[in-house]
């Protein structure tokens, strides 16, 4: 047989499967998957990209990634120690109060912080000003243990901005005639109708913009009148040298308005009339959501949503609807189109070829030559289609199709042997499946 003979076999042709895959691996390419057959994919990762294209695709987002969380660190590292929340006395920020704090010791009035109503009602005497910041937070035990603090230790208690939360709990017979009385935030001290020496001694000061008083209480003294109500306000308790100073607004103990008219004087009066003081910022511990408006009625998720956060979600929803639209696809009829380019059977099976010989994938070009010459042999023979990759039914009907004193290879090492280790094993496994196919149809 010459060497061409299976590039032009009866039954393959110059454009068959088994002869174009030879005929490519003689002329310098690796064999081409048969006809029908789809080529093996390239070797990558799970995701279709080699590892190295997943690290060049990525990088960017990694540093960008890289250099926020550095950022983040860095800050944290730079505010860890300045940052303790909202009127803590530790805090240096504007909205903090260490200010107050400092002076108050250069007075000689110390300050101790405290987070539980606990250890404020144990804190609370007759030399002690109990500070509490936030009152609406406290729950039932909680204010009860500060009541008790105001009525049995006779000394200062100072609540700041207390609301009607608290304020039936705190101080009974006070209340707010409105959520915002007094909308000017820096006010005067309400001239003869105050007689706080406190107040008359630091003059205009930062006590607006939070909530006003009424009491029904003998002996209180309101001073620094807005909107008609005062929003200092100092009750007398049970025991003697004891009181209750309501503040309708914390702005005259933050950091950035001390040094603003008389806040730092009538802070360091309010809170430095006892050589101790007890500041306490109530926790998440002392809070009770039954004290909350609208307690005892039952919530869904969307009411526990803050009403500015509902606003948001409903703008990115907007947004995002209208991305959706513009990016979507628009179905429309097909508009058929001529390809800029055509390529030829025979030269996309030479480059596939090549890229084959190119990866050294003998394994995969010697698989799909068997499939294919099995597939043809089973439709020769009359095996069924689905069976034609067993054995125990191709053998045997091919071996009766072969000529007797003839026999070719043996057609059990040809369409179920072991895998080619040479390019020229290669070739010669085409040669002999082009054979063995040739001498079933001619039989």
């Amino acid at each position: 047989m010459p060497p061409g003979s299976a590039a032009t076999s009866p039954g393959t042709g110059p454009g068959g499967p088994v002869a174009a895959t030879a005929a490519a691996t003689r002329t310098g390419g690796a064999p081409a998957p048969a006809s029908g057959e789809a080529a093996a994919p390239p070797r990558t990762t799970a995701g279709g990209a080699s590892p190295r294209d997943l690290w060049t695709r990525s990088r960017g987002f990694l540093l960008a990634l890289a250099v926020l969380l550095a950022a983040g660190l860095a800050l944290a590292a730079l505010n860890s120690g300045a940052r303790h929340g909202y009127l803590d006395p530790r805090s240096a920020d504007p909205s903090g109060s260490r200010a107050v704090a400092e002076l108050l010791a250069d007075r000689g009035t110390t300050t101790r912080v405290v987070t539980t109503a606990a250890e404020a009602a144990d804190a609370a005497g007759p030399d002690t000003t109990l500070l509490v910041t936030d009152p609406d937070r406290l729950g039932e035990t909680q204010l009860r243990a500060v009541r008790s603090a105001i009525d049995l230790s006779g000394g200062r208690t100072v609540l700041l901005a207390p609301s009607s939360l608290s304020l039936p709990a705190l101080a009974p017979g006070t209340r707010t005639p409105g959520d915002r009385a007094a909308p000017e935030t820096n006010l005067d001290p309400g001239g003869s109708s105050c007689t706080l020496p406190a107040a008359i001694t630091a003059g205009r000061a930062a006590t607006g913009g939070g909530h006003g008083y009424a009491t029904t209480t003998p002996g209180a003294t309101g001073c620094y009148p807005g909107a008609g109500h005062p929003t200092l306000l100092v009750l007398p308790t049970g025991i003697p040298g004891g009181d209750t100073v309501l503040l309708g607004s914390e702005n005259v103990f933050l950091n950035k308005n001390l040094a603003k008219e008389g806040n730092a004087s009538l802070a360091l009066q309010l809170l430095g009339s006892r050589p101790h003081l007890v500041w306490y910022l109530p926790s998440l511990a002392d809070s009770d959501p039954d004290n909350a408006e609208g307690a005892g009625e039952e919530q869904n998720f969307l009411d526990l949503i803050p009403a500015g956060w509902s606003w948001a979600l409903l703008q990115l929803f907007l947004a995002a609807a209208v991305a959706a639209l513009w990016r979507a696809r628009r179905l429309g009829p097909l508009v058929t189109e001529r390809l800029p380019v055509l390529v030829r059977a025979s030269e996309a099976t030479e480059g596939r070829a090549r890229l084959y010989r190119k990866a050294g994938a003998r394994d995969r070009a010697a698989t799909v030559l068997r499939a294919s010459a099995r597939e043809r042999l089973a439709a020769l023979v009359g095996v069924p289609a689905s069976r034609a990759h067993e054995p125990a039914s191709l053998l045997p009907a091919v071996a009766a199709r072969l000529t007797a004193g003839r026999p070719p290879h043996d057609p059990d090492t040809l369409l179920f042997g072991t895998t080619p280790t040479t390019d020229a094993a290669l070739i010669a496994l085409a040669d002999h499946l082009d054979a063995l196919e040739r001498e079933v149809r001619t039989s």
